[in-house]
């Protein structure tokens, strides 16, 4: 559309081909610096649906080469793992061999490290393409990879928008991802925490369920004292000390004391 309809959009060009690509890209990864808008009705409607149609499309097909990207790096820590001492860093923070899975920390390592390579290598095209300085450049790396594009700087020049197309569809699904891989690991330790909840509750009330009757119930005392251990009123200890108090009383050994031998005791 802008290659054909060049009139309908404002702003700085350079290469036709080169800015089509450029403000396809920029608008597709949601950062619109505003150096090329649509400037007519029919460029205005035209951009609307492209953008509700092929932010979703360009967000499919990307994530897949992503996560296949992530998938092969990740397997090759996988198949090349043996007994030295790096390894061992790997199987401890990184990776379950027992599983032969990685871990939830080396998905959220591998989305940082592209993205900060991504940061790195943008700022460094910045400053040699664009001419800013090291602090906007790195500045305009960043707003941008974070797809914020404030639009008080862009690239203007036709090496500087080419490379953008490139580095900034990268790096802007790379922060996608690694905010989702942030948020599976926290997903997966909060996971790992109600496992080990349901699991201890279980472990509770094994006692609770030793304890019943031959008609499967429990009765009201013996779900009291379960209730006051449960809750740190009271320990095994102090249940013993009682229950030998009781025995010491029960000179018939018929599990019941009579009050008469309550009385004679006083």
């Amino acid at each position: 559309m802008y290659m054909a309809n060049v009139e309908g959009f404002k702003g700085k060009s350079t290469f036709k081909l080169v800015d089509a690509l450029y403000f396809t890209i920029i608008s597709l990864c949601t950062i619109g610096y505003g150096d090329i808008v649509p400037c007519t009705n029919f460029t205005k409607v035209f951009t609307c649906l492209f953008l509700l149609i092929g932010v979703r499309f360009i967000d499919i097909m990307l994530n897949a080469l992503l996560t296949n990207v992530l998938d092969k790096q990740r397997a090759v820590l996988l198949s090349t793992m043996d007994d030295n001492k790096l390894n061992k860093v790997f199987d401890t923070y990184m990776v379950d061999v027992k599983r032969k899975r990685s871990r939830g920390k080396i998905k959220v390592i591998l989305a940082i490290v592209v993205v900060a390579g991504s940061i790195s290598v943008c700022t460094i095209i910045v400053h040699e393409v664009e001419g800013l300085n090291w602090i906007d450049s790195f500045y305009l790396s960043v707003i941008s990879v974070t797809t914020v594009g404030y639009g008080d700087y862009s690239f203007s020049t036709t090496a500087g928008r080419l490379t953008a197309t490139v580095c900034l569809l990268v790096s802007t699904l790379a922060v996608a991802k690694a905010f989702l891989f942030l948020t599976d690991l926290r997903m997966d330790r909060r996971n790992r925490r109600t496992t080990k909840w349901i699991l201890q509750k279980k472990r509770d009330n094994e006692p609770l369920v030793a304890g019943l009757d031959n008609d499967a119930a429990v009765s009201k005392s013996d779900f009291v004292i379960f209730k006051l251990k449960e809750m740190g009123k009271i320990s095994e200890k102090d249940i013993s000390t009682i229950s030998d108090q009781f025995d010491q009383q029960d000179f018939e050994k018929c599990e019941k004391i009579s009050l008469a031998d309550i009385i004679g005791r006083l």
